[in-house]
């Protein structure tokens, strides 16, 4: 495909396919990148038959951050808040990196990272904003904001990135900028799953089948109270919890009884929530 095409979205079985398309550059963001993603996700939203979406890279590389390149020959700054055009005369007046980071956060469906090659820099940010991140075990995740940059991980990172592997890893991955291989991640929760480079298409599948065939709803409250959780407190938490099955017991849970008793699949209502 042609660097005219930086983001490649299709739809198939009920699946969204967000492609990072620039795959001379390893993927590296560049505002139409970023506005990319935000334009697929929004098509996610307008279509209620999909229920699953899964980002990944075209090529050698799962995103390698932010185009330097653009940087290095005196172009906008490599950052969220001053985001990075393909050319000269392109209005970036749209903060198109944090508006494509908060549309995966918030996708109306369940969001799977099928990290192909590098995350670096923006690139982890991107695979850290998904639900769900599976990644070859060639794949390596590292943070290079600070010791090459000299500026603050962003994309989300911050957020993300100590939530899923603690303060101490987190602190190291941002302050060293060392990489951490893609079984490593997994042994430190950074990832859900590790594969073999040839198996990471049927793993992917596999995560991509369980997630079809959930609720949508289900999946989408389950990911707002698992984040919620981190901050409340105990009994508020438990409400947050009762405030939610108050939608979907009655929406899911007989359904799900039904099945389990008849030994089948549930054939849960594909409807988003509203």
């Amino acid at each position: 495909m042609s660097e005219q095409t930086p983001v490649i979205y299709h739809v198939e079985d009920q699946v969204a396919w967000l492609r990072l398309n620039r795959p001379e550059h390893l993927n590296a963001m560049t505002n139409s990148l970023m506005r990319g993603i935000c334009e697929a996700v929004q098509r996610v939203r307008d279509d209620s038959q999909v229920r699953v979406l899964v980002l990944t890279g075209e090529g050698r590389s799962f995103c390698a951050g932010a185009d330097l390149k653009q940087v290095a020959d005196g172009g906008a700054a490599a950052s969220a808040a001053d985001n990075i055009s393909d050319s000269a005369d392109e209005d970036i007046s749209g903060d198109y990196f944090n508006q494509a980071l908060a549309a995966i956060k918030n996708s109306p469906v369940p969001t799977v990272a099928r990290v192909n090659g590098p995350a670096a820099g923006g690139g982890l940010g991107l695979a850290l904003a998904c639900d769900v991140t599976i990644a070859a075990e060639s794949a390596f995740f590292v943070a290079t904001f600070g010791p090459n940059l000299g500026i603050v991980p962003d994309m989300g990172t911050t957020w993300n990135l100590p939530r899923r592997v603690g303060r101490a890893r987190a602190l190291g991955m941002a302050l060293l900028g060392q990489r951490i291989d893609a079984n490593q991640a997994e042994d430190w929760g950074l990832i859900w799953r590790a594969v073999a480079d040839e198996a990471l298409d049927d793993a992917t599948q596999e995560v991509i089948s369980i997630l079809r065939n959930s609720s949508s709803d289900a999946s989408t409250r389950i990911r707002e109270t698992i984040d919620a959780g981190i901050d409340n407190g105990f009994e508020r938490q438990l409400e947050l919890e009762m405030e939610h099955q108050a939608v979907l017991i009655p929406k899911n849970m007989r359904e799900g009884a039904k099945a389990f008793l008849q030994k089948r699949q549930p054939q849960f209502s594909g409807s988003r929530r509203q």
